[in-house]
């Protein structure tokens, strides 16, 4: 393949977990732009619908999948359904996760007073919400030996974030098992598995939305902060993630595996000074 072609995902089906949420909605309407049947995957029906509707109105192909990607036999159940329709899987993107408001310290909150349980829904969702889908659309990728996963991790497993623990443990965690996946499947399957991480900045979306604005929709200041220690001086737009996405899905990628890419407008670059 040559030049455009390389970022092309045409004919390939693509698995998008948590494709119901802010995040989830632009990977999508993005990969069926690329030319891939999409599977939308979420617990949320009528906005799965929603999000098939746009593609097919503009010429796409896909299907929603209402399932959990914490219940394993859901998974599988959603599998077979994929493959009865498109009979193959060729990427999936793990973008089920985010933060839960029990796990989120306040600002005059001691620390040694937080609600572990809530802590550990946190890692649960945002690491085995990665573990179990890849292990189960993994599975049909590795074995025929070509195909992308690519995880979303964040800038919190880069930087240590205030407030947002369980988060942080989640992303990290999601770093150390894309690397982990990335050399065992590579070197078991063949140098046409991949696995790569999307690590976004900061993004308004509905699970940061209540520590970022206030309800007149103004910046809080911790969302202030973000916008200030950033080099381009505002917060991401979920379009400008598509991008590197579709770089990691493609054969464009061909020989990136077990990498993290930043998609932060320079954050994690920036000293302060």
């Amino acid at each position: 393949m040559k030049g455009k072609d390389l970022f092309s995902l045409e004919n390939k089906v693509i698995v998008i977990t948590g494709a119901t949420g802010v995040l989830g909605e632009s990977f999508a309407l993005a990969v069926a732009a690329a030319g891939a049947k999409v599977a939308i995957l979420g617990r949320n029906e009528e906005k799965a619908n929603e999000r098939v509707k746009a593609i097919t109105i503009n010429g796409g192909e896909a299907m929603a999948v209402i399932t959990d990607v914490l219940d394993e036999k859901a998974l599988i159940s959603a599998r077979t359904q994929i493959l009865n329709a498109w009979g193959t899987i060729d990427g999936l993107v793990n973008a089920a996760g985010g933060n839960i408001p029990g796990a989120t310290i306040g600002p005059d909150q001691n620390i040694f007073d937080t609600n572990i349980a809530d802590t550990q829904k946190a890692v649960e969702l945002n690491l085995f919400g990665t573990v179990l889908p890849t292990h189960v659309f993994g599975r049909v990728i590795a074995e025929k030996g070509k195909g992308s996963i690519v995880n979303i991790s964040s800038l919190a497993a880069q930087r240590p974030l205030t407030r947002v623990l369980g988060y942080t443990l989640g992303k990290n965690a999601i770093e150390g098992y894309t690397k982990w996946m990335a050399v065992e499947l590579a070197q078991r399957y063949g140098d046409r598995v991949r696995v790569n991480a999307l690590a976004p900045g900061v993004f308004l979306t509905e699970q940061n939305r209540s520590l970022l604005t206030n309800p007149d929709g103004s910046y809080t200041d911790r969302a202030q902060r973000f916008v200030n220690h950033t080099p381009f001086g505002r917060l991401g737009n979920p379009e400008e993630l598509n991008g590197t996405l579709i770089y990691l899905l493609s054969d464009a990628s061909a020989f990136v595996n077990g990498e993290t890419i930043l998609v932060d407008g320079g954050f994690n670059a920036y000293s302060g000074v």
